[in-house]
């Protein structure tokens, strides 16, 4: 089972700053294994995002059982993978959506974008 899970949607309001949100339920644990995988989550999304992380998109993780059990470099290699395919699904999502759009520009508003999911075990 992964570490995570990976939510990412583009906000499409001109802002290019990636937004970033944590969350984890109880089924992971009590409070103490929850603020630690809060806490490893925080240090993942910032040593990635600001590289790897999607400009004008939340990314949302969300901490998953077992997540505290796997190697930090390893959960580090999975949310790179992560946000790889979430780049590539929201490229590919984004003209269908809007034709004629540059993916770079962030001036349409209209509609809703899709929201784009990538599971952090490898699995599609």
């Amino acid at each position: 089972m992964p570490g995570f899970v990976l939510l990412v949607r583009p906000r499409g309001d001109g802002d290019d700053v990636p937004g970033v949100g944590f969350t984890v339920s109880k089924k992971v644990g009590n409070a103490v294994t929850r603020n630690r995988m809060k806490r490893r989550l925080r240090a993942l999304a910032r040593a990635a995002l600001p590289e790897s992380g999607i400009t004008g998109a939340d990314h949302v993780l969300i901490g998953r059982p077992g997540g505290n059990d796997i190697a930090f470099a390893e959960l580090g290699e999975h949310l790179d993978s992560a946000l790889k395919r979430a780049a590539k699904k929201l490229a590919s999502a984004l003209p269908a959506r809007h034709p004629g759009l540059d993916p770079g520009s962030r001036s349409a508003k209209s509609g809703t974008p899709d929201q784009v999911r990538g599971d952090a075990g490898g699995q599609a």
